[in-house]
């Protein structure tokens, strides 16, 4: 494994200290929400302590992904690991939905049977400071699912974020309760916290499955291998067709046909190969590129060409093709 390899490697393997932390902060929440319903006897928090659970079911999956996905390429996946993320993030999204059934499963009898709440004061103070931990957790997530772009970290840290939501929801409707004395305020809320966690968890869903369905990388990412090959096409007076891309987790994948002049020396046209993967890879951070050469003269290529509606990279007036300045 080259330099390059072995250091993006180390860089996915430190990620799992953000799941540890992650399991940590849902530890710790489990413990104070289930302390705030005790306290109370809200079913709003007990809705809440059940989402910290599933919490710490998808931080758990979380780590166990990333670990994997950190393991470098090896005969059996000769891309990597890194898809590994998606079927994390795709199971967090799916606890995300079965976390929201249970917390409707709880609130409907309550609805139906109302039960006032005990020792409210207290309880909303533990479950303020929950809140609290799981926000500040969430948001380091995020920064670190932005920076190593991460789906797993940020569907945990979306995750968290529901979270959060969820208990501003309940500390609402607990609060109402006090407020109006109407029962049926705090099963209420809960539902509807319940609604706005089903909408989180299918999007968390479908990102997993655009990421494993082999989607192209981002139209700005696209945009700038376009318009390097835009740049080297007519630099060098050479095409380009063929042009493919897809992204897995972290690591972006480009390939593509260089058509280059027929008089060209196969060390000449393999020098501007590694030129055009290097100006990729310096665009596009975790980019693995791929370049097949061809010959502009060549029957075949011609024919290709023609097949082809739009060309990926301009070139110059053939005739002076032969021409282009040595890579």
């Amino acid at each position: 494994m080259d330099k390059q390899g072995q250091a993006l490697n180390v860089n996915r393997s430190s990620l799992t200290r953000f799941a540890w932390l992650s399991i940590a902060a849902a530890i710790l929440t489990i413990g104070l929400k289930t302390a705030a319903y005790l306290i109370t006897g809200s079913v709003g928090l007990l809705s809440d302590a059940i989402e910290s659970l599933v919490n710490l079911v998808g931080a758990i999956m979380a780590l166990a992904m990333l670990t994997i996905a950190a393991r470098p390429a090896d005969d059996d996946h000769a891309y990597g690991h890194s898809k590994a993320e998606y079927f994390s993030s795709g199971v967090e999204g799916t606890l995300i939905v079965l976390a929201a059934v249970s917390i409707a499963v709880t609130a409907i009898p309550r609805l139906l049977h109302p039960r006032s709440l005990e020792q409210v004061g207290l309880g909303l103070a533990v479950s303020v400071a929950a809140a609290l931990v799981n926000l500040g957790v969430a948001l380091v997530l995020l920064r670190a699912a932005k920076q190593h772009q991460s789906i797993t970290l940020k569907a945990n840290a979306h995750h968290l974020l529901t979270d959060v939501w969820t208990s501003v929801g309940v500390l609402t409707g607990v609060g109402a309760v006090v407020l109006t004395g109407w029962q049926r305020l705090d099963p209420v809320v809960a539902l509807i916290v319940a609604g706005n966690i089903v909408r989180s968890g299918f999007g968390i869903v479908r990102d997993s499955v655009a990421g494993l369905m082999d989607t192209s990388i981002p139209p700005e990412e696209l945009k700038n291998v376009r318009d390097i090959l835009d740049r080297l096409g007519r630099q060098y007076g050479i095409e380009c067709h063929d042009l493919r891309t897809r992204q897995a987790g972290n690591s972006r994948f480009v390939s593509l046909h260089v058509l280059v002049p027929g008089t060209w020396t196969v060390n000449r046209g393999h020098e501007l190969a590694e030129r055009i993967e290097s100006d990729i890879q310096s665009a596009l951070r975790d980019a693995e590129v791929i370049t097949h050469l061809e010959s502009l003269d060549g029957p075949a290529s011609s024919g290709n060409r023609a097949q082809k509606s739009v060309s990926v990279c301009s070139a110059d007036l053939r005739e002076k093709a032969g021409d282009g300045k040595k890579p």
